[in-house]
C-alpha cells in the first residue's frame, strides 16, 4: 500500500497508473471493434461482443487491483455472493460521485457481466473511450433542449428510442444494464429545488428502466438494488484518488421483478406507468430508509 504518501504524490501516481492501463487495454477493445464492424448481426457478433466485454472487463479487473493494493479503503459490500456473470440483470443504484461507477466496478467484479450504462451522445468524441464505449454496446442518449423539442416536437421520446434499440443488441449476452434513477447526482441544491420527498434521494425517474425490461422480457434474471453509503460523506474523484475516502459500504438487494411490469407500454398505458412508477417510489422510499440505517451502522462501528 501506498497510503503513507502525501495526498497529491498518491493520487498522481493512482492516476498515472489508471491512464497507463486504459491505453494498455484500450488496444484488444479497438481490435475485436473494428473486428465487430465487420461481422454480420447475428451469432457472429454476439460473440465478438464477448470479447469486448471481456477486454472491458479485465481493464476493470486491473483497476480493482490497483485500488485494493496502493489504497487504504474498508470496504462493506453485501449481496453480491450469488451473482452469475453469465447472467443478465437490470440495477438500480443512488448516484452521489462520480466515484460512484468505481465503487460498482469493485463491488460487481467478475461476479456479473460487465455493466453498461446510458451516456451523453457527445461523450463518443472522448479520446480512447468514445470508440470503446461503442463497442462495448454503451447507448448514446441524444438530449435535446426545452426551446429545441417546441420547435421539433418529433424529437420527443427519442431517447427512450434509443433505450429500446440499444437494449434489443443484449437479448442474446450477459449484461448488467445499470440505471442511475436520479439521472444527476445527488446534491442538497438539486434535492432542495426538487423539492425530493426522500432525504437522501432525488426523485426517480423510471422510463428508461421501464423500457429497459420492455426490451429485455423475462430473459432478465432479477433486479439489483444497490445503495452506496459513504459514512464519511461522498467526495469527489481526486479524493478517493488520493486516498481521502477511507470506508465504503454498498449493499445490494436482489429482487424479484413482478410478472406485470415484463409486458405493457410505459409510454402508451397509463395505468401501467402508474403502477411502475409507484413501484419504483416505493422501492426508492426503502432505500432512503436504507441509507439512514446504514449511516446509524457505520458511525457506531
Amino acid at each position: 500500500m501506498l497510503h503513507f504518501l502525501p495526498a497529491p504524490l498518491l493520487g498522481t501516481i493512482m492516476l498515472l497508473l489508471l491512464c497507463l492501463n486504459t491505453l494498455f487495454w484500450v488496444v484488444p477493445v479497438y481490435i475485436t471493434t473494428l473486428v465487430k464492424l465487420l461481422s454480420p448481426r447475428g451469432r457472429a457478433r454476439d460473440t465478438v461482443s464477448r470479447w469486448v466485454a471481456w477486454g472491458a472487463q479485465n481493464w476493470a479487473s486491473v483497476n480493482v487491483w490497483l485500488t485494493n493494493h496502493l489504497l487504504r479503503i474498508r470496504w462493506d459490500v453485501r449481496g453480491v455472493d450469488k451473482l452469475d456473470p453469465k447472467g443478465q440483470y437490470l440495477v438500480c443504484s443512488n448516484h452521489q460521485s462520480w466515484n460512484d461507477i468505481f465503487v460498482l466496478m469493485w463491488a460487481f467484479d467478475r461476479r456479473a457481466p460487465f455493466f453498461k450504462f446510458f451516456i451523453k451522445q457527445q461523450l463518443i468524441w472522448v479520446p480512447f473511450l468514445g470508440l470503446a464505449w461503442w463497442g462495448l454496446d454503451y447507448p448514446f442518449m441524444k438530449r435535446y433542449s426545452p426551446a429545441k423539442l417546441a420547435r421539433h416536437p418529433e424529437l420527443r421520446g427519442k431517447d427512450l428510442e434509443t433505450t429500446r434499440a440499444a437494449c434489443e443488441h443484449y437479448r442474446n449476452v450477459p449484461v448488467t444494464i445499470l440505471n442511475f434513477l436520479e439521472g444527476t447526482r445527488f446534491t442538497k441544491a438539486k434535492h432542495d429545488q426538487q423539492g425530493s420527498p426522500y432525504r437522501f434521494l432525488l426523485k426517480p425517474k423510471a422510463g428508461g428502466m421501464a423500457l429497459s425490461l420492455s426490451a429485455l422480457g423475462e430473459k432478465i434474471n432479477s433486479l439489483l438494488d444497490v445503495t452506496i453509503v459513504y459514512p464519511e460523506g461522498a467526495r469527489g474523484f481526486w479524493d478517493f484518488m488520493a486516498g481521502r475516502v477511507h470506508r465504503i459500504v454498498v449493499e445490494v438487494r436482489k429482487l424479484t421483478i413482478p410478472q406485470e411490469f415484463y409486458s405493457g407500454s410505459y409510454e402508451d398505458d397509463p395505468d401501467y406507468r402508474k403502477r411502475f412508477q409507484d413501484w419504483i417510489a416505493q422501492l426508492w422510499a426503502e432505500k432512503d430508509q436504507r441509507i439512514s440505517q446504514l449511516l446509524t451502522e457505520a458511525r457506531t462501528t
